[in-house]
C-alpha cells in the first residue's frame, strides 16, 4: 500500500524509482501556477510599476529573478488578445490599458489630457539626449532663453529633476530625467526613447493610458 500522500514506502521506491520527482515536479508546478494568480492579482490591483524585488515579496518559494521573469513574461503571453496588456517599464512590471483602447476609454472620462508646448516637449528631449545638462546647456542648443517655468512643469510631471551641480562657476544645477519619463513613455531604458517628433504624441497619449 502506499504511504502517506507525496510520500514513497521503501517498496514503491523500488518499482517506481522516478516517482518521487514526478511529485516533486507537479508540486513545485502547482506552486507555479498559484504564484503566477498571485502576481496577476498584484500587479491589476496597483496603480503603480512593481518592480521584481516587491514581487518576490509574494512568493512562498524561493525563486531568482530570472524564474520570476520567465512568470510574468508567461503572464503576459496569457493576456495577449485582449484589452489590457502587461508590460515591463523602468520601474518594473504593470497593467495598463492598450493603446488602440484609450480613444473608447475617453468617454467615460471625456478630460483632455493635457498638452505640452514645443518648448516644453523640445527642453525635455534635450534633456534626454544630452543629460544631464545645465539650464545653460539647454539654451545653447536650442538657442532660445528657457522660463524657469518651462523646468518647473517638467520637474512637476515627475519628468525631469535636479540631480546635482557642475564644478562650474555658480555651481549650475544638472538636470536629469526620471523612471517617471520612462514609465509614461512605456519604455525600460533611455535607450529606446523615441525621436522628438514622437514624444509628445506618446506622452499625451500615456499619461492616461495606466490600468
Amino acid at each position: 500500500m502506499s504511504g502517506q500522500a507525496g510520500r514513497l514506502t521503501p517498496s514503491e521506491e523500488i518499482i517506481y524509482p522516478d516517482r518521487a520527482g514526478l511529485i516533486q515536479s507537479v508540486g513545485e508546478q502547482i506552486d507555479l501556477q498559484k504564484l503566477k494568480r498571485v502576481l496577476e492579482a498584484a500587479l491589476l490591483t496597483s496603480a503603480d510599476p512593481l518592480s521584481i524585488a516587491e514581487l518576490k515579496k509574494l512568493g512562498d518559494t524561493p525563486l531568482d529573478n530570472r524564474q520570476f521573469e520567465t512568470l510574468l513574461e508567461e503572464l503576459a503571453q496569457d493576456w495577449q488578445g485582449r484589452g489590457v496588456e502587461l508590460s515591463r517599464v523602468a520601474s518594473g512590471w504593470r497593467f495598463r490599458a492598450r493603446p488602440e483602447m484609450q480613444q473608447y476609454l475617453d468617454r467615460l472620462n471625456p478630460q483632455k489630457p493635457p498638452r505640452y508646448s514645443r518648448a516644453v516637449l523640445e527642453t525635455l528631449a534635450i534633456i534626454a539626449y544630452h543629460q544631464p545638462v545645465t539650464r545653460g546647456d539647454i539654451e545653447e542648443i536650442r538657442g532660445v532663453a528657457v522660463s524657469a517655468q518651462i523646468l518647473k512643469t517638467l520637474e512637476t510631471r515627475g519628468w525631469v529633476e535636479v540631480v546635482g551641480t557642475r564644478d562650474a562657476p555658480g555651481k549650475p544645477e544638472l538636470f536629469a530625467t526620471t523612471k517617471q519619463l520612462l514609465d509614461d513613455l512605456n519604455l525600460r531604458a533611455l535607450q529606446e526613447l523615441p525621436s522628438l517628433q514622437e514624444i509628445g504624441a506618446l506622452l499625451e497619449q500615456d499619461t492616461t493610458a495606466t490600468a
